[in-house]
């Protein structure tokens, strides 16, 4: 066995796998420390590297395309500290991080593993029964079913309706996108035949995240509900999440329920202004009578003073 212990985790080559454990340090992100120790077969694997700076290195892992339902759902987005994939080194230990690249490496060719893309996942995904809140509501995953319930957070157009749950059957694709400057986030399941183009806070089918702590875990539940679904490479015909058609763009009326989504009229631009200096009236009270705590009323506030 080959290993390299570092404050950001442990990385250890073993018989056919390579198995990553996450570290204690304040400086791994809350998703990695969730996953916990992740399992790798070589067959997943497409390459290792190591980038050296003048502070910190970073050993980079790359897996074949199509082997991780994470990978897949998260698309790119993760961040350093929660991408489990890389693991800061301290120059110190460069010579170590070299050798452990170099045994991988060898690895790979003892084994003949190619580096292509590959037609089904190769590793699991997240565990589940998986729960996470954030955001505007909670998302539960047993494996067969979705179940979104909404907080106080909620705009009425979506949370009108209660909880909902969506069979796995009815999933047609997921979609993570975290939170980046001004633009909030989501996590969104598509439903079969029940297109829609509203935005996260009014999709019912729609979790809106805005940069808190917890948002990044809702990439965990992308990820389980992922390696449920057709992998892409099996051909599947149901179009891809940003195909026109799959957003409700082409052919389809915005339902119903959800047409009162924000327009850009002055009459709803001043409602919804109205709205929000209510919810900030409303918040105060709750403050002032105990209900929320101080960080509470704060994020509360920020997140109302934002969307202003």
């Amino acid at each position: 066995m080959v290993e390299i212990i570092q404050k950001d985790g442990t990385w250890s080559l073993e018989t056919n796998v390579l198995r990553l454990t996450p570290g204690r340090d304040r400086s791994v992100g809350l998703l990695r420390r969730t996953l916990g120790e992740l399992v790798i077969p070589l067959e997943a694997l497409a390459g290792i590297s190591l980038e050296q700076g003048k502070k910190s290195g970073r050993l980079r892992l790359r897996l074949r395309e199509g082997s991780d339902p994470l990978l897949h759902a998260a698309r790119g987005r993760l961040t350093e500290s929660n991408d489990p994939y890389q693991l800061t080194v301290e120059p110190a230990r460069y010579g170590v991080a070299e050798y452990f690249v170099q045994e991988v490496r060898n690895a790979l060719l003892l084994e003949q593993i190619p580096s292509d893309p590959v037609t089904e996942y190769l590793l699991p995904g997240p565990s589940v029964p998986l729960s996470v809140s954030a955001g505007d509501g909670s998302v539960s995953f047993d494996g067969e079913h979705v179940r979104l319930e909404w907080n106080w957070k909620t705009e009425e157009a979506k949370s009108a309706a209660g909880a909902r749950t969506l069979a796995l059957r009815e999933i047609t694709a997921v979609e993570w996108q975290p939170s980046a400057g001004l633009e909030e986030g989501h996590l969104r399941f598509i439903v079969r035949n029940a297109p829609t183009e509203a935005p996260p806070q009014y999709d019912p089918n729609a979790v809106e995240l805005w940069g808190f702590k917890k948002d990044p875990l809702m990439a965990l539940v992308a990820a389980a509900v992922q390696a449920r679904l057709p992998h892409p490479a099996a051909g599947d015909s149901t179009p891809a999440l940003g195909d026109d058609t799959a957003q409700g763009r082409v052919g389809h009326e915005r339902p119903a329920e959800l047409v009162a989504a924000p327009s850009t009229s002055v009459a709803a631009t001043e409602d919804e202004h109205d709205a929000l200096l209510r919810r900030l009236r409303e918040l105060g009270e709750l403050h002032r009578s105990g209900v929320l705590t101080d960080e509470e009323f704060t994020l509360a506030k920020q997140a109302v003073l934002k969307r202003m």
